[in-house]
């Protein structure tokens, strides 16, 4: 905008949203244009840009006082801007996106709990040696050497019943049970 370098002009006070669009007018295409060549991304641009012209509005009076370029003294904040932002990308730490293999969390663990009542419930219907063992394995976390030091049993007995006494569950999972009705 000729007027801005050399004169306030008549139609725009600093300060005042004329002043703004006045500077949009005349230099929003240049702002634009530079800013996008900086930063090769359009919608960054344009932030960069509407920082720019807040930094002029605040600084009206300055702009108006017909010394130096208008242009220029804009170009020279976008300059700015953009090398505020690489700084401060630079000073912060990477954000990393989490692994894929990490689980989703899940809010409702409904099936979880339900899945552990029925098979304590199924555990009760086994007989107390089938019983022990998968406690000592399962639920203690003992190897089968200890399960069977434990239960003084011989190691052959420990596998054999844990055999047996997992394939019984495993039947007992997949037959049917009945609904529950309307309470």
């Amino acid at each position: 905008m000729v007027g801005f370098t050399t004169h306030r002009p008549a139609q725009a006070v600093p300060g005042d949203e004329k002043f703004v669009t006045l500077l949009v007018q005349e230099h929003g295409a240049s702002l634009i244009a530079y800013a996008t060549h900086l930063t090769g991304d359009r919608h960054a641009a344009e932030d960069i840009v509407q920082e720019t012209l807040t930094r002029a509005w605040q600084r009206s009076d300055t702009l108006t006082n017909g010394k130096g370029s208008v242009r220029g003294w804009l170009l020279t904040v976008v300059r700015n801007i953009v090398i505020d932002q690489a700084r401060a990308r630079a000073a912060r730490p990477r954000e990393v996106a989490a692994a894929p293999s990490d689980p989703a969390t899940s809010d409702d663990h409904a099936d979880d709990v339900a899945t552990s009542i029925t098979l304590l419930a199924l555990l009760d219907t086994l007989g107390e040696d089938h019983r022990q063992v998968l406690i000592e394995l399962y639920y203690r976390g003992k190897s089968v050497a200890e399960a069977a030091e434990a239960l003084d049993v011989p190691v052959g007995t420990v596998k054999s019943r844990a055999f047996y006494a997992l394939r019984l569950l495993r039947q007992r999972l997949q037959e049917p049970r009945p609904e529950a009705g309307p309470a």
